[in-house]
């Protein structure tokens, strides 16, 4: 039997939420210390719950919980700050980052880099001012690395050479830049200049940027091992009708 912890005042966000018997919920958090666990939150769709109001989604959190195993106990949770307001386009990027970090991250694997890094997008995401493909091109190049599949980007995989700026190459998953010719129709076909300058984070061209997405979809369709991500489907949904 798993030991019994008790932890206090962790710093979290809640990934997702359903209800659970007639008055309760079941979580997902993602904490700075922990990574993601499992919580049942007891009574927290009471109207006089002490949890009424804090466990929404972006929403920064201080939580204790007690319990063992994968699902534990929720204690408190107070709100530390002030929610992040996504809408629109941030907010439908805001639940495909959570599925991504449901769905790649293991329970009770601290990742406290990657949750920096969380918070942070949820700034990005918040702020109207901030690009929403960009915040969300670094945040999965970043959750890449954390889950020890970090993308090269630098040298090719055939000579260990740095990339040419003009010299095409393939991207392959498994291995890396793979020089190729002019003929290649592979969708993961990119120049040397949009490598290297993904792997800066500098997407200031639109074409970098639209040339990063691409590499991205395919590098996560691939470790997400053929499951598909809802918020994909709704997100293309949504497009299709606007």
């Amino acid at each position: 039997m798993s030991e019994r912890r008790n932890v206090d005042s962790e710093p979290a966000f809640i990934l997702h939420a359903r209800n659970y018997r007639e008055t309760s919920q079941l979580l997902e958090a993602f904490t700075h210390n922990h990574g993601r666990i499992g919580l049942v939150a007891k009574g927290a769709r009471r109207s006089k719950s002490p949890f009424r109001g804090a466990l929404r989604l972006f929403q920064p959190l201080s939580i204790s919980w007690s319990g063992r195993g994968d699902l534990a106990t929720l204690r408190i949770a107070e709100c530390s700050t002030s929610a992040n307001n996504l809408v629109g386009t941030a907010l439908m990027a805001g639940f495909y980052v959570n599925e991504l970090i449901l769905t790649l991250l293991h329970r009770s694997d601290p990742h406290r880099d990657l949750f920096a890094h969380y918070t942070a997008l949820l700034a990005g995401l918040a702020d109207a001012a901030d690009n929403v493909e960009v915040v969300l091109r670094r945040f999965e190049m970043a959750l890449l690395s954390e889950i020890g599949y970090g993308l090269c980007l630098d040298r090719d995989s055939v000579h260990h050479a740095e990339l040419s700026p003009s010299q095409r190459y393939e991207y392959r998953v498994e291995r890396g830049p793979v020089p190729v010719d002019a003929t290649s129709g592979s969708d993961m076909v990119f120049t040397g200049v949009e490598l290297l300058a993904i792997g800066r984070g500098d997407f200031a061209e639109q074409e970098t940027l639209s040339s990063a997405k691409r590499l991205l979809r395919n590098v996560l369709e691939h470790h997400l091992g053929g499951r598909p991500l809802k918020t994909r489907k709704v997100f293309a949904s949504m497009k299709r009708r606007i």
